[in-house]
């Protein structure tokens, strides 16, 4: 299967997948697929590998493939900061896949604008545009575990992140084993609404009815006792949100 990726990049399917397990850093609201374990393993990476990136005054995705063999080596996701309650259901099965470019160059690869996840956290989806996710794509191509790149019309427009709350981490660090408690995935849900607009917006201009339910996701985090580890990413990142805008 042919593919185009950003603005321009055509790429084909293989049967190379990544292996590497997801690390979703909640703290900076990214997905991070790759073998390196810190942003030095990242810069060195950036000298073996082509594709696209964050430069000076971009947005783009990472998404970097091997300079000798043009194959699919990482990639860099970025959570939207726009929240959109409802999307369509199903669509076609995930097909697992890797990605070999076409042609060795950079690319741009714009990120995505708007995102939804269940109430149950159990898929996240994040698109290029609204209207997408109220349709079906064509095709889902799983590159990692869990992972999935959203193709309509032969073009990425997007990717997903299955059973988000399972690969929950700070920064580079690897996530818990096991799988979350079903309380953990109900408090992401939550969590991903609160830090995003509009309800962050709501946060910010400080309206009761946002805050109480700020601070009862706060509370509820710091009692659970299940599943620490997890609770307690999630707990860090709405604890600063109230440092921040409670004045």
């Amino acid at each position: 299967m042919k593919i185009t990726i950003g603005d321009g990049m055509a790429a084909a399917t293989t049967d190379r997948p990544l292996a590497f397990t997801p690390r979703f850093d909640f703290r900076d609201l990214q997905l991070i697929v790759a073998g390196y374990a810190d942003p030095a393993g990242r810069e060195r990476e950036l000298s073996e590998t082509f594709g696209s990136m964050r430069w000076l005054w971009s947005e783009d995705e990472y998404l970097r493939f091997d300079r000798d063999s043009r194959e699919l080596r990482s990639l860099t996701f970025f959570v939207p900061a726009r929240y959109v309650s409802e999307a369509a259901g199903g669509g076609p099965r995930t097909r697992a896949a890797g990605l070999r470019a076409d042609v060795v160059r950079e690319f741009g690869m714009p990120p995505a604008t708007v995102f939804h996840c269940d109430s149950e956290a159990r898929a996240l989806s994040c698109l290029t545009d609204a209207r997408l996710l109220r349709g079906e794509p064509d095709a889902r191509l799983g590159v990692a575990p869990d992972v999935a790149l959203l193709v309509h019309e032969g073009a990425v427009t997007g990717w997903s992140l299955g059973d988000p709350a399972r690969y929950l981490t700070d920064g580079f660090a690897e996530p818990p084993s096991g799988p979350p408690a079903p309380t953990t995935r109900l408090r992401l849900a939550e969590c991903l609404e609160l830090v995003s607009s509009p309800l962050v917006d709501r946060v910010m201009d400080l309206q009761p009815e946002a805050w109480r339910r700020l601070r009862a996701v706060e509370r509820a985090l710091g009692e659970q006792r299940e599943d620490r580890a997890r609770a307690d990413v999630l707990h860090g990142v709405v604890s600063r949100l109230i440092e921040d805008y409670e004045g």
